[in-house]
């Protein structure tokens, strides 16, 4: 091992020096800031999801009133494929989305068979 390495720092490529300590502290800082982001998103995906739930239960609710199915297979089939091509366009995996979309669907249902009950 050279001497440098065995003080503790690691030439980077540009020839300035920078200890492993150094290192992991911007790797820390950076782990910080990406999960500040995920923290928002995840607010994001939260305040989404239940805009999304309060349209679902009117649309519920007209289903009830009016007699209609709890289920649309036609319209599910047509936006599990739009959240599929979403998904690849976003570069999300398109099976994710899938099974994302599917158990939200299934939820939606749940709730909409409360309604008719």
């Amino acid at each position: 091992m050279s001497p440098g390495r065995a003080a503790g720092w690691l030439p980077p490529a540009g020839g300035t020096r920078v200890t492993t300590q150094d290192a992991t502290t911007r790797a820390a800082a950076l782990l910080a800031e990406h999960r500040q982001s995920i923290d928002r998103l995840d607010a994001i995906l939260v305040y989404t999801l239940g805009e999304r739930f309060k349209h679902t239960q009117a649309v519920g609710r007209l289903k009830a009133e009016h007699d209609l199915p709890a289920s649309d297979p036609a319209r599910e089939a047509t936006q599990i494929a739009r959240l599929e091509d979403l998904a690849q366009q976003a570069d999300l995996d398109p099976e994710f989305a899938k099974k994302f979309l599917n158990f939200v669907i299934a939820e939606v249902i749940r709730h909409h068979e409360a309604h008719q009950s």
